[in-house]
Protein backbone atom coordinates (compact mmCIF):
# COMPACT_ATOMS: atom_id res chain seq x y z
CA UNK A 1 0.00 0.00 0.00
CA UNK A 2 1.34 3.37 -1.18
CA UNK A 3 0.61 6.17 1.16
CA UNK A 4 1.33 10.33 0.43
CA UNK A 5 0.09 13.37 1.53
CA UNK A 6 -0.12 16.39 -0.43
CA UNK A 7 1.97 19.65 0.13
CA UNK A 8 -1.05 21.81 1.82
CA UNK A 9 -1.55 18.22 3.88
CA UNK A 10 2.04 17.98 4.85
CA UNK A 11 2.27 21.64 5.69
CA UNK A 12 -0.25 21.68 8.07
CA UNK A 13 0.27 18.23 9.85
CA UNK A 14 3.70 19.25 10.75
CA UNK A 15 1.87 22.47 12.28
CA UNK A 16 -0.49 20.36 13.94
CA UNK A 17 2.43 17.85 14.90
CA UNK A 18 0.72 14.94 12.94
CA UNK A 19 3.22 12.29 12.80
CA UNK A 20 3.75 10.05 9.51
CA UNK A 21 3.24 6.95 12.50
CA UNK A 22 -0.41 8.33 12.98
CA UNK A 23 -1.41 8.36 9.06
CA UNK A 24 0.05 4.83 8.68
CA UNK A 25 -1.75 3.57 11.11
CA UNK A 26 -5.07 5.61 10.47
CA UNK A 27 -4.95 4.32 6.94
CA UNK A 28 -4.06 0.60 8.32
CA UNK A 29 -7.45 0.82 10.12
CA UNK A 30 -9.33 1.86 7.55
CA UNK A 31 -7.98 -1.25 5.19
CA UNK A 32 -9.72 -3.30 8.49
CA UNK A 33 -12.67 -1.57 7.61
CA UNK A 34 -12.46 0.85 10.67
CA UNK A 35 -13.66 3.79 8.91
CA UNK A 36 -15.85 7.60 10.26
CA UNK A 37 -17.23 8.12 7.32
CA UNK A 38 -17.32 6.87 3.67
CA UNK A 39 -18.31 10.39 2.14
CA UNK A 40 -18.39 8.87 -1.51
CA UNK A 41 -16.22 8.86 -4.39
CA UNK A 42 -13.34 7.04 -2.58
CA UNK A 43 -13.48 10.30 -0.10
CA UNK A 44 -12.93 8.86 3.32
CA UNK A 45 -12.96 11.00 6.91
CA UNK A 46 -10.46 9.63 9.57
CA UNK A 47 -10.22 10.77 13.15
CA UNK A 48 -6.97 10.43 13.78
CA UNK A 49 -4.83 11.23 17.44
CA UNK A 50 -2.70 13.60 18.00
CA UNK A 51 -0.12 13.85 20.78
CA UNK A 52 -1.62 12.26 23.80
CA UNK A 53 -4.84 13.90 23.47
CA UNK A 54 -6.55 10.88 21.87
CA UNK A 55 -8.89 10.86 18.71
CA UNK A 56 -11.59 12.56 20.05
CA UNK A 57 -9.82 15.10 20.77
CA UNK A 58 -7.12 14.97 18.09
CA UNK A 59 -7.83 16.19 14.19
CA UNK A 60 -10.09 15.08 11.37
CA UNK A 61 -8.19 13.77 8.24
CA UNK A 62 -9.81 13.36 4.45
CA UNK A 63 -8.10 11.12 2.14
CA UNK A 64 -8.40 10.16 -1.05
CA UNK A 65 -8.43 6.00 -0.99
CA UNK A 66 -8.24 2.97 -3.05
CA UNK A 67 -8.63 -0.39 -0.86
CA UNK A 68 -5.16 -2.28 -1.14
CA UNK A 69 -3.76 0.27 -3.32
CA UNK A 70 -3.21 3.72 -2.57
CA UNK A 71 -4.26 6.20 -0.25
CA UNK A 72 -3.62 9.93 -0.37
CA UNK A 73 -4.37 12.32 3.09
CA UNK A 74 -5.59 15.44 0.95
CA UNK A 75 -7.14 17.88 3.71
CA UNK A 76 -7.05 18.05 7.71
CA UNK A 77 -8.72 20.10 9.85
CA UNK A 78 -9.02 20.33 14.02
CA UNK A 79 -12.60 19.68 15.23
CA UNK A 80 -12.52 22.73 17.17
CA UNK A 81 -11.85 24.90 13.96
CA UNK A 82 -14.62 23.39 11.75
CA UNK A 83 -17.58 20.68 12.32
CA UNK A 84 -17.24 19.51 8.67
CA UNK A 85 -16.86 20.10 4.87
CA UNK A 86 -19.35 21.59 2.78
CA UNK A 87 -20.83 20.04 -0.04
CA UNK A 88 -18.90 22.73 -2.70
CA UNK A 89 -15.65 21.13 -0.88
CA UNK A 90 -16.95 17.58 -0.92
CA UNK A 91 -16.75 17.41 -4.79
CA UNK A 92 -13.57 19.34 -5.50
CA UNK A 93 -12.39 16.50 -2.99
CA UNK A 94 -14.05 13.97 -5.22
CA UNK A 95 -12.38 15.19 -8.37
CA UNK A 96 -9.34 15.60 -6.31
CA UNK A 97 -9.61 12.24 -5.27
CA UNK A 98 -10.51 11.06 -8.87
CA UNK A 99 -7.49 12.21 -10.22
CA UNK A 100 -4.80 11.30 -7.60
CA UNK A 101 -6.55 7.78 -7.64
CA UNK A 102 -5.54 6.92 -11.32
CA UNK A 103 -2.01 8.41 -11.27
CA UNK A 104 0.09 5.88 -12.79
CA UNK A 105 3.36 4.89 -11.31
CA UNK A 106 5.20 7.27 -13.53
CA UNK A 107 2.82 10.45 -12.71
CA UNK A 108 3.57 9.31 -9.03
CA UNK A 109 7.08 9.48 -9.36
CA UNK A 110 7.38 12.88 -10.66
CA UNK A 111 4.64 14.16 -8.14
CA UNK A 112 7.00 13.18 -5.45
CA UNK A 113 10.08 14.44 -7.22
CA UNK A 114 8.33 17.96 -8.00
CA UNK A 115 7.36 18.30 -3.98
CA UNK A 116 3.39 17.95 -4.94
CA UNK A 117 3.30 15.04 -3.38
CA UNK A 118 5.03 12.87 -0.59
CA UNK A 119 5.19 9.68 0.64
CA UNK A 120 4.39 9.11 3.74
CA UNK A 121 6.88 6.49 5.20
CA UNK A 122 7.21 5.44 9.37
CA UNK A 123 9.41 8.48 10.69
CA UNK A 124 9.15 6.48 14.03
Amino acid sequence: MQVFKNRAFSKWAAKEGLSNEALLCAVEEITQGLVDADLGGQVFKKRVAVGGRGKSGGVRTLLAYHAGNRAFFVYGFAKNTRANISDRELKALKLYADILLNYSQAELIKAVKHGVLTEVVNDG
